[in-house]
């Protein structure tokens, strides 16, 4: 979602700025800008604040800026995923302020704004500011934070801006600079994530550690309610109470994103690269794993791992979109092999409504990015209740969701570029199975012989996935006709019920058919009214205990006139026929069999949106790190 980049130097930064939006592409965006303060590129020239927007993609920004000769030491970007006013360019940001009574902001600019995340409070803000005499040229929640900055600006950017996020009431991470200071850029953060990057003789913001790569590796995290102040070789942090932070409270950490990680190499999308680096993705997150104990999940803080899982009597899962079917796959795991009670909770949910809270039970959240706004808040809402034994599976080490629990275990996935998750769904699934057999250990219910047995099949996972992505050219030969529908069905029974929801999640997410999952067992209590020759029915056929209740299933949606199109394991006994076209799966798995068959529906869903020549990487109305609710 929404990035952001700012920098204080004595060199001429809209080369970085734009470069480090460029890193931030993969998060989806409908618009994108810089603005920077001429004067500061020499510090004698008069000019004042200049900008460039833009609805195209980062590239066409680059080359608007040099057509233009956009140049400051000064300066921000910003690349925008709508959520106030549509895409356009009077949307996108940076906003300008000129003060009460003046529209023509281009000209005469005084503030110059970007945010990320939502002002709840923004239309009584605007109100209040339009009865002051600003004039609003864009409909988004952001220029009210602008223009209510410049209302309280007297001399001092910070104050201003200290004074001004008193009356937001919502999430935001903000960069902001003034005409009247050419060598300083201020920023705020409260529930949406923002770094500052120390450089020599500069300094930067950034929304994500990624924008700066090749630029500066060292970092430091700002904390909820911080306010930070960048000028040249100098700047300083404040956090939500006006303390100034000390070096201790603040440290600079070094950081390495590496940029080449975005490399495409010789894959036509993201997504396919993602989806084909799948077994080197599983063999990363399992390097170093010797046997399954506790340790593997203490926290970055020293905490304790083997003390918090013999306390706890339940696990809580807290996730969102694909990070959610992991936890829903993780609790037929927890209680079947640990037996463990396990719930999960789409966190955007769950804060907003009246539950039990359990002071014993292990509060799980599952990220990609450690970023997510809505898991995050679930987090929190959790510990205020009580609930203080916290842990989380996520792929960044120095994400917010890492550094507010108590204990994590980091997945090594890799960069994921494309929006549709792929690599990072399959390593969630390993950290979790991993997590199960620890719990299933400190319980006394898997024994350490039967942990050291899974393990060892676990290692096997990425040469069973590679035979897995070799089944490419049949999946294909689906997608051919499924990229001619508007609907489809799937279908698991048991463990595999969630990876049905994942499959159907994907073709819909980048392809924009219509797709639905359910259990097989409810085709009948409502589902099999939709069943006709136009709608196709993909089914997750493993070779266990459910096989034969899921044949009946299948046959209710062949006497319907149904397509179907069936993932099976050998000794299934389910063939081609009319009707009925099936891909067989190189081996069965057991309990790990989720990890391998998600993989075929993963590229269903990118051949089939290949073939209606959607953007795979990018799909509409989709952002990759969703940081507002």
């Amino acid at each position: 979602m929404c990035g952001i980049v700012g920098a204080v130097s004595t060199r001429n930064i809209v080369p970085v700025l734009v470069q480090g939006l460029q890193r931030l592409e993969y998060r989806g965006y409908d618009s994108c800008g810089v603005a920077v303060h001429e004067a500061s590129l020499d510090g004698r020239q008069p000019g004042g604040l200049r900008r460039a927007r833009s609805t195209a993609r980062v590239a066409e920004l680059v080359e608007q800026v040099a057509s233009e000769q956009v140049q400051g030491a000064t300066g921000i970007a910003h690349t925008r995923w709508a959520t106030h006013g549509a895409p356009a360019v009077h949307n996108a940001h940076p906003h300008f302020s000129a003060g009460p009574g003046v529209a023509d902001v281009q000209a005469v600019g005084r503030v110059a704004l970007v945010h990320n995340g939502i002002i709840e409070n923004h239309e009584a803000l605007r109100s209040e500011l339009q009865a002051k005499g600003y004039q609003f040229l864009s409909q988004t929640d952001t220029e009210v934070i602008a223009h209510l900055v410049d209302s309280h600006y007297d001399g001092d950017l910070f104050t201003a801006l200290q004074q001004a996020i008193k009356s937001l009431r919502g999430a935001y991470a903000i960069a902001v600079m003034h005409k009247d200071e050419p060598h300083r850029v201020v920023g705020a953060r409260a529930g949406s994530p923002l770094i500052l990057g120390v450089g020599n003789n500069e300094n930067f913001l950034a929304s994500d550690a990624m924008a700066l790569a090749g630029v500066t590796d060292q970092i430091v995290y700002l904390a909820e309610g911080d306010m930070v102040d960048l000028q040249i070789g100098r700047y300083w942090v404040v956090d939500h109470n006006g303390k100034t932070m000390e070096a201790a409270d603040r440290p600079v950490k070094t950081v390495h994103a590496h940029s080449g990680a975005v490399e495409l190499g010789p894959y036509r999308h993201y997504m396919q690269k993602e989806i084909f680096e799948q077994p080197r993705a599983i063999a990363d997150t399992l390097e170093g794993v010797q046997s399954v104990v506790p340790e593997l999940f203490d926290g970055v803080e020293g905490d304790a791992a083997w003390r918090v899982f013999k306390d706890i009597d339940e696990v809580l899962i807290l996730a969102c979109g694909t990070s959610y079917y992991s936890g829903c796959t993780a609790k037929y795991w927890m209680e079947g092999l640990a037996g463990i009670r396990c719930n999960v909770e789409v966190a955007s949910e769950y804060r907003y409504r009246k539950s039990v809270p359990n002071p014993r039970a292990l509060v799980v959240t599952i990220s990609q990015s450690g970023e997510t706004a809505d898991t995050l808040a679930a987090l929190r809402h959790a510990q205020s209740l009580g609930m203080t034994n916290t842990l989380t599976i996520c792929n960044v080490a120095t994400s917010a969701m890492v550094r507010e629990c108590k204990l994590s275990y980091i997945t090594r996935a890799g960069m994921e570029i494309g929006v549709a998750s792929t690599k990072a769904f399959t390593t969630q699934l390993a950290g979790l199975f991993l997590l199960t057999l620890a719990l299933g250990q400190s319980k006394g219910h898997i024994t350490e012989a039967q942990s050291d047995a899974y393990l060892e099949k676990m290692r096997h996972l990425p040469l069973a996935l590679q035979a897995v992505l070799a089944l490419e050219p049949q999946v294909v030969s689906w997608a051919e006709d499924f990229a001619r529908k508007e609907n489809a069905l799937f279908l698991g029974r048991g463990i595999h019920y969630p990876i049905a929801l994942e499959g159907a999640l994907k073709l819909k997410e980048i392809s924009y058919i219509h797709a639905e999952a359910y259990p097989a067992g409810e085709l009948k209590h409502g589902p099999l009214a939709l069943v006709d020759s136009e709608m196709p029915v993909v089914t997750v056929a493993p070779n266990d205990e459910l096989l034969e209740k899921l044949k009946s299933n299948m046959q209710e949606v062949r006497a319907r006139g149904g397509v179907l199109y069936v993932l099976a394991d050998a000794n299934t006994n389910i063939e081609n026929a009319e009707g009925m076209h099936v891909i067989r799966m190189p081996e069965h798995y057991g309990v790990l069999s989720p990890i391998l068959h998600v993989v075929p529906l993963q590229l269903l869903s990118y051949h089939t949106a290949v073939a209606r020549g959607t953007d795979v990487d990018k799909p509409r109305n989709l952002a990759k790190s969703v940081t507002v609710e």
